[in-house]
C-alpha cells in the first residue's frame, strides 16, 4: 500500500488546507490537535470561535495553528452569498435564502472549497451523507467526464508477506440502483481512486453468475455493464459478470473462467447495488479482519468526503490525510 507515511511526505513538500465543518466535535479536534502537529494539514473549523476553543480546552486538545471561521462573523459572508446566488441562478434562489442556507455548517464549509479558501472537505461526524454530498453536488459539481458521484471504500490488512493486502470496493454508499452506464463509470473512479494506494487495478463485476452460468435480469446488468467498461477503457483489465469465489480465488478461476486474466486475482470490486456493495464491505471488514477507508468520494471537482456518525479519532485523522492526498493540484 502506498501508506500513510507516503501521503504525509508528499503533504509535507506540498501542505493543503482542509475544512472540517464539525468544530466542536470531541473527535474533530483531536484529529485537528495531531494534524497541527505534524505540520503538513492545515485544518480549518467551522464554528462559533469562542465554542470550538472551549470544546478544545474542555477536550484538553491544543489547536494553536489552526484556524476557525464563524459563519455569522465571516469578512467574505457577502462575496459567498453573491457566488453561492450565481450557482443556483437556475433555481431561483434569492439573497436571502442563499444568507440561510449558509449559515448551515455543511454549505458553509463547502463554499469554503468553491472560493479556494481551502482544497478539500471532511464532513459528517453528526450528520448523513446526503447533508454531505448535496451541498457537494449542487456547488462544487461533478468533474469534467463524470456524470455521477459515486463512491468508494479502501480496505487494507497485512499479509502473510509482511505486505499490505489492499482491496477497493465501490459503490458502496452513494448509488442505491446503479445503471449498466454508471457502473462502467463507477469501475473507472474505483480503479483510478485504488491508485493512490498503490493498487494495480484488476476489475471484477460482481453478480451471482459467472460468464452466463446465471440467468436474470441482474445478471445482464453486469455483464452489459462490463462489456461497456471493456470499451471505454481498454488499457483497463476488466472481467464480468464474476461471482465472488471466480473472482479472487484461483483455483476457482482456472475452472470456471481459465482464460480471464482478471478472474482470480481481482482487487477492485464493483458490485451491483447498493445493498450488495454496503454489506460486502462490511463483511470484509468484520469478518475479513480490514481496516475500511471511506467512503471515499469519487467525481467531483475538488476531494469531499463523509465520515461515518460512528466514527473515531483515529479515523477522522486517516480520512483527512486521504482526502487531502487526492488533492490535484
Amino acid at each position: 500500500m502506498k501508506g500513510f507515511g507516503m501521503m504525509i511526505q508528499e503533504l509535507k513538500k506540498n501542505p493543503k488546507t482542509i475544512v472540517f465543518t464539525e468544530g466542536t466535535d470531541e473527535r474533530i479536534l483531536e484529529a485537528a490537535s495531531r494534524l497541527l502537529a505534524g505540520s503538513f494539514l492545515t485544518p480549518i473549523l467551522v464554528g462559533n470561535k469562542e465554542a470550538v476553543l472551549e470544546a478544545a480546552e474542555k477536550y484538553g486538545y491544543n489547536i494553536r495553528g489552526g484556524e476557525i471561521i464563524d459563519p455569522d462573523d465571516y469578512e467574505r459572508f457577502d462575496e459567498m452569498v453573491e457566488l453561492f446566488c450565481e450557482l443556483r441562478k437556475s433555481k431561483g434562489v434569492t439573497p436571502e435564502q442563499a444568507a440561510k442556507t449558509l449559515k448551515r455548517n455543511n454549505y458553509f464549509g463547502t463554499m469554503l472549497v468553491k472560493m479556494g479558501v481551502a482544497d478539500a472537505l471532511l464532513g459528517g461526524a453528526t450528520y448523513s451523507t446526503a447533508d454531505t454530498v448535496r451541498p457537494a453536488l449542487q456547488l462544487i459539481k461533478t468533474k469534467p467526464g463524470s456524470s455521477c458521484v459515486s463512491s468508494c471504500f479502501i480496505l487494507v490488512r497485512p499479509s502473510a508477506t509482511g505486505e499490505n493486502e489492499v482491496l477497493a470496493m465501490g459503490d458502496c454508499a452513494i448509488n442505491l440502483k446503479p445503471t449498466e452506464d454508471q457502473l462502467a463509470e463507477i469501475a473507472w473512479e474505483v480503479a483510478e481512486c485504488g491508485k493512490h494506494f498503490g493498487i494495480d487495478p484488476k476489475v471484477a463485476f460482481l453478480s451471482y453468475s459467472t460468464l452466463g452460468s446465471g440467468k436474470g435480469e441482474d445478471v445482464d446488468k453486469m455483464r452489459n455493464a462490463a462489456a461497456k467498461a471493456k470499451e471505454l477503457y481498454p488499457t483497463l483489465p476488466i472481467e464480468g459478470e464474476l461471482q465472488f469465489d471466480a473472482a479472487v480465488s484461483p483455483r476457482v478461476a482456472r475452472t470456471k473462467c481459465p482464460n480471464s486474466e482478471v478472474a482470480g486475482q481481482a482487487n477492485t470490486f464493483i458490485f451491483p447495488d447498493i445493498n450488495a456493495g454496503n454489506i460486502g464491505y462490511k463483511i470484509a471488514q468484520r469478518l475479513g479482519n480490514f481496516d475500511a477507508y471511506g467512503p471515499i468520494l469519487l467525481g467531483l471537482n475538488a476531494p469531499i468526503n463523509d465520515l461515518s456518525r460512528g466514527c473515531n479519532a483515529e479515523e477522522v485523522y486517516s480520512m483527512a490525510i486521504i482526502t487531502a492526498a487526492l488533492v490535484e493540484d
